[in-house]
């Protein structure tokens, strides 16, 4: 007996196989979006419009509780009074910062932390590993804004950055915490770890702590304290 095609099949069976093959490819795909897509993490719908706090608003509070623009890291150095020296710790990291040196006013140093803090805090919550934010922009003095200016034709000559009141974290990069013990720890995707970091901006700029501004080319968050 020779065998019979899916053409010579009747019309209904074809219909049935077909309608089979469509309902296990939806199922498969549903089950993969349950797999990868964390439940509790509500994030942000659009980062442009909840972070859009421009560098007018930000420049009149730093202006208003910040330093005077400074010269040279020697004088950031000898500030002692009014400039915090932040290093990379267990709550946050610090890149390698070619154009700005690692000093905030207290305020802005102190909402740092919170932001490293909370991260971390939110990340254990939603069952998440560990990962620091990384910050990669801090205090620019005059002299990294005229080498910077070199690099980037478009980079303002009034920029926050120059008055010790903000910092910029990374939205596209994190550094892993590593298990003490050794144990292999699950990676946690930069996309996932964004939102979680949204979540925390989000909250800490609605209880009037900061401005932010969602930057694309730079990949980042600019940040801005409200407290001096």
């Amino acid at each position: 007996m020779k065998k019979r095609t899916l053409q010579a099949l009747p019309a209904f069976l074809l219909a049935g196989l077909t309608l089979t093959s469509t309902f296990a490819g939806c199922k498969e795909k549903d089950m993969s979006l349950k797999l990868n897509t964390p439940r509790n993490i509500h994030g942000v719908a659009n980062f442009g419009r909840t972070f859009g706090d421009l560098n007018k608003t930000q420049l009149n509070v730093a202006q208003a509780i910040g330093i005077a623009p400074i010269a040279s890291r020697e004088e950031a150095e000898h500030m002692t009074d009014r400039l915090t020296c932040i290093e990379a710790n267990e709550r946050y990291a610090i890149d390698s910062l070619t154009h700005s040196i690692p000093y905030l006013i207290p305020g802005a140093a102190a909402l740092l932390d919170t932001i490293g803090q909370n991260f971390l805090d939110s990340l254990t919550s939603k069952g998440l590993n560990p990962n620091k934010v990384i910050v990669t922009s801090v205090l620019r003095t005059e002299n990294d804004v005229k080498r910077l200016r070199r690099r980037n034709t478009n980079a303002t000559t009034r920029s926050t950055h120059s008055y010790g009141t903000t910092f910029d974290i990374s939205w596209k990069r994190f550094e892993k915490v590593e298990d003490p013990n050794g144990r292999p720890l699950q990676d946690v995707s930069a996309d996932t770890l964004k939102l979680v970091l949204a979540e925390v901006l989000r909250d800490l700029r609605k209880r009037e702590c900061c401005y932010v501004k969602y930057e694309i080319r730079q990949a980042c968050f600019h940040i801005t304290t409200r407290k001096p």
